[in-house]
């Protein structure tokens, strides 16, 4: 059976779930790592992106906003089908592809996760604070999400993981959806803004692409088929189950996204008011609800911020950290599976749980003497090149011997795969060369 990327797909003999088995059909009942990549992607500063879209340009844009969402469907099934369909994690694809690929990643994790680590603590402080302003500072409240983000994935499996993940949506759903609802979108206007048109404003093409390729996530992408496999789907026969997953994750950030864009396109752009780029922005987007709607629904937004921020924060303690214990594995001369990811192996190992430390206190550092300029250019450098990064890498590991022939790519999985890539490579380009580099040296 042929899927819309043009693939062959396989059902199994069972219908019980585990790394040996394989579902008659792919099933709602499945449905987890999705769920688990869309809470992760989202975060605080995607939000703020698309409410200043909506803001800046009303519902202009909002075609640009679900076309973003279509490429990261592809990057995401890609990365989950390398993993079912070769058995192998997709760092040990990397890693066939020459060494350049191993000193990327090993910048990429050790200077990206040292920023975010004090990034992402900071995001989730930010709702805390506004919600109890007299019972701690910032910083303490950076410190304890960190922490308790820490001891969750330390002591947690997968399973329990994806529990608390699903709940946090759940929370971001129910919040962005109210407010969508709350703020009465014009609904001609939306569907006049599905029309891919652009703003007749400079540097409007930029925006735009900015739009495309700036929600749902980084690394998060990549990690999704490490999550595929924690949750024991390790072989074709769940392949139909992880399409489907993957949809339900982009449907679910589309959601997210169309929504906060009608926030903006209502409140914000109709009433000529601007907010500012950045977590911060947030804040003041809960000054203006309880101004308008008064103080329930600007809590009630808090919570909603907090849950999209939190989930951000250990879906990275947790993803990146199982990418991180592959490479140490693969850097000893082991080959980890996805069955080894399966059995929970992996998230019990050292490597893993050192990189949680290393998202967790050298960042708590950062959070008291400021964050380093030269580091902050690598980690926007850095950044921007890894989507390119992806996107080329698996071009080329899924139409290679490297995967099976049933499972490589088809034209509609090229098309998208290369669209991804140029897309983002515009982006890292823009990205770099807006660095103020003669401060750098």
């Amino acid at each position: 059976m042929a899927d819309t990327t043009g693939n062959t797909t396989e059902t199994g003999a069972t219908d019980a779930p585990g790394p040996n088995s394989t579902p008659r059909k792919s099933s709602w009942k499945y449905i987890g790592p999705g769920i688990v990549v869309a809470a992760t992607g989202v975060g605080a500063g995607d939000l703020v992106a698309t409410l200043i879209a909506g803001s800046n340009f009303g519902y202009t844009l909002l075609w640009a906003a679900v076309l973003g969402c279509l490429v990261k469907i592809s990057l995401a099934e890609a990365a989950g089908r390398w993993h079912l369909a070769t058995g192998r994690t997709l760092f040990d694809g990397w890693a066939s592809l020459g060494r350049w690929t191993t000193y990327f990643f090993v910048a990429y994790v050790v200077i990206w996760g040292f920023v975010y680590g004090a990034a992402a603590m900071s995001s989730s402080a930010l709702p805390l604070q506004a919600l109890f302003p007299d019972v701690m500072d910032l910083k303490a409240w950076a410190i304890l999400c960190g922490l308790s983000g820490l001891v969750f994935v330390w002591f947690n499996k997968y399973e329990v993981f994806e529990k608390v993940m699903t709940v946090l949506v759940g929370v971001m759903f129910v919040v962005t959806v109210y407010l969508a609802i709350r703020v009465t979108p014009n609904l001609g206007d939306a569907f006049a803004g599905l029309l891919p048109v652009l703003p007749d404003e400079k540097d409007s093409i930029l925006n735009t692409l900015g739009l495309v390729g700036g929600v749902g996530g980084t690394i998060t992408l990549a990690a999704y088929g490490y999550w595929v496999n924690a949750k024991g789907w390790t072989n074709t026969g769940w392949m139909k189950v992880m399409r489907l997953d993957n949809r339900v994750a982009y449907v679910t950030t589309g959601i997210f996204v169309v929504a906060m864009l009608f926030v903006g396109a209502e409140l914000l752009h109709s009433a000529n008011v601007s907010i500012a780029s950045g977590d911060k922005g947030l804040i003041q987007l809960s000054d203006i609800l309880e101004d308008k709607y008064g103080t329930a629904t600007a809590k009630f937004f808090l919570i909603g911020f907090f849950a999209t921020s939190y989930t951000s924060l250990i879906g990275v303690w947790h993803g990146v950290s199982l990418m991180f214990a592959d490479f140490v594995e693969r850097f000893r001369g082991t080959r980890t599976t996805g069955e080894e990811v399966a059995s929970g192996t992996r998230q019990r190992s050292w490597p893993f749980r050192a990189y949680l430390l290393w998202l967790t206190f050298p960042p708590i550092v950062l959070l008291f003497q400021g964050q380093p300029f030269r580091l902050i250019i690598l980690y926007g450098v850095l950044g921007a090149a890894f989507l390119p990064f992806l996107a080329g890498t698996l071009l080329v590991l899924l139409n290679s011997s490297r995967t099976p022939a049933e499972w490589r790519n088809r034209l509609l999985s090229n098309a998208m795969l290369v669209i991804a890539g140029l897309l983002f490579l515009v982006l890292c380009v823009k990205q770099i060369w807006d660095q103020p580099w003669s401060e750098f040296f």
